[in-house]
């Protein structure tokens, strides 16, 4: 079997390609991303998925390669990433609170030997609950979000402030769409199951 490589620095991500039995390495993309405004969310997410994973090339070139990438997009129809902060990840959720918004999460494989790539994304829609500012504050420093788009954590304590999720695949929703993967993977001759 080639080699697989994932290039990410996400715990969440590493521990969903870990459910698919896969033997895979784990590298830092070499790539900064950037989130432009401009460009259509779907298509944001699939270039930055493409662009981690071809900045490892030079490093394997005979492997596959899978990158991933997510952002959201709030109710006023802003882009948003990772809030880094705690200030951030409260202000982020109180913008949130009590309306709907949609994750678009891109995903790759690409062949680094013959420099081809598949990209795709999936989206998935939560709607969180009406929540007070002291709610969201007790929220962000129990469950320290401020590494993931959206500032919370689904598969944690996140779970609490929603009131509707809906999706085809909620491992989109945590940053590594698997349903897509795995069909991406069997194109390339990776077997799941």
């Amino acid at each position: 079997m080639r080699t697989l490589v994932l290039s990410s620095t996400s715990p969440y991500r590493l521990q969903l390609l870990r459910q698919l039995g896969l033997s895979f390495h784990v590298a830092a993309p070499l790539y900064t991303e950037r989130i432009d405004q401009e460009v259509a969310p779907e298509l944001l997410v699939k270039h930055l998925a493409l662009n981690k994973a071809r900045s490892l090339r030079e490093h394997y070139p005979d492997a596959l390669i899978i990158g991933a990438d997510q952002v959201f997009v709030d109710a006023r129809g802003h882009i948003l990433g990772k809030a880094g902060t705690f200030e951030k990840a409260e202000e982020q959720l109180r913008a949130m609170a009590g309306r709907s918004h949609v994750f678009f999460s891109g995903v790759c494989v690409y062949d680094s030997a013959r420099d081809s790539a598949l990209t795709d994304y999936d989206t998935y829609a939560v709607t969180l609950k009406n929540l007070s500012a002291e709610q969201i504050h007790r929220y962000v420093r129990r469950d320290n979000p401020v590494d993931c788009a959206g500032s919370f954590k689904i598969e944690g304590l996140g779970i609490a402030l929603m009131e509707k999720m809906e999706g085809a695949d909620y491992t989109s929703l945590i940053g590594l769409p698997l349903i897509k993967l795995t069909d991406m993977l069997g194109r390339f001759g990776v077997e799941v199951l």
